[in-house]
């Protein structure tokens, strides 16, 4: 590049503290020779997952896992339900638990809700399939109602009363937006309680993020495109900088972008992005 930019990597941008925490385990057990399968991709970043993969990490998925023996399986940051472990014990599986914090105190949360007053509405805001949501619907033996949006509460029963939690990701305008809904619809004599279940580490990144994204001409945004937090970061990105690009590795990065007033570029990530790929993204840009 025949000009010099000033590259920023956010330093409140790469992996939360739950998918740290996942592949610190991963690698601890990789280290020993171990002979180690994940359930489902570790974090939503393929090329984090190749990384891993590289290493010995052997992905596999719930019906894979019907058929495994005497092994050990990790468990991921977003948790799983009951039937995961009674599955494991089944089989002679040894678990490694890497369910977040977060989540796991939120799973407890959900399951002596559950379990004091099971005729009551548990509801879950969501994205419907997440594996950290699928988890938690299972602390309610699947009795727990996912709503993704305002027009899914519809469907509640406003006569009987409701318990509102949220997955640890989802964004606190969406939260907000459920509860004031419920709340001008619930009958007299029920009762409506929300809980913000809302994962601070991830909340507090769009602010964050916005901030950092408005101080550049050009924004790259780093990130798997299954991962959910990726998306509402690069929205929120996008709303503030129309320079915003989503791209997964340095390979996606189109050199035409930076156009001649492009002075600043950012370069940001999820909560599921390694900061080795900024990094990476941020040599490429150099090398030009």
């Amino acid at each position: 590049m025949d000009r010099q930019l000033t590259i920023e990597i956010d330093e409140g941008s790469g992996f939360c503290f739950g998918v740290t925490t996942a592949i610190r385990k991963a690698e601890e057990e990789l280290a020993k020779g171990t002979r180690l399968y994940c359930l489902g991709d570790i974090v939503h970043n393929g090329m984090e997952v190749k990384r891993l993969h590289d290493q010995g990490l052997i992905t596999i998925n719930h019906d894979d896992m019907e058929g495994l023996k005497d092994v050990k399986v990790l468990l991921r940051a977003h948790g799983e339900p009951p039937q995961t472990y009674e599955l494991a014990r089944r089989n002679g599986i040894e678990i490694i638990d890497a369910t977040c914090p977060v989540v796991l105190a939120l799973q407890r949360r959900i399951k002596r809700q559950y379990d004091d007053n099971p005729n009551a509405q548990i509801v879950i805001f969501g994205k419907r399939g997440h594996a950290e949501v699928l988890g938690l619907v299972g602390q309610t033996d699947s009795h727990a109602i996912v709503v993704e949006k305002v027009e899914d509460a519809e469907r509640l029963d406003f006569s009987r009363d409701i318990y509102l939690y949220s997955q640890t990701t989802k964004s606190l305008d969406g939260f907000h937006q459920i509860i004031d809904y419920i709340q001008r619809h619930m009958h007299e004599g029920a009762t409506f309680k929300s809980f913000d279940t809302i994962c601070r580490q991830v909340a507090n990144r769009m602010p964050n993020i916005a901030a950092f994204a408005s101080r550049h001409d050009l924004v790259l945004f780093v990130s798997g495109r299954k991962s959910s937090n990726g998306k509402v970061l690069f929205k929120e990105c996008s709303s503030v900088n129309p320079r915003s690009y989503q791209i997964e590795s340095p390979e996606e990065i189109d050199m035409s972008w930076f156009a001649p007033d492009v002075r600043t570029v950012g370069i940001c990530g999820a909560t599921s992005t390694p900061k080795w790929l900024m990094e990476q993204c941020r040599e490429r840009i150099e090398k030009g």
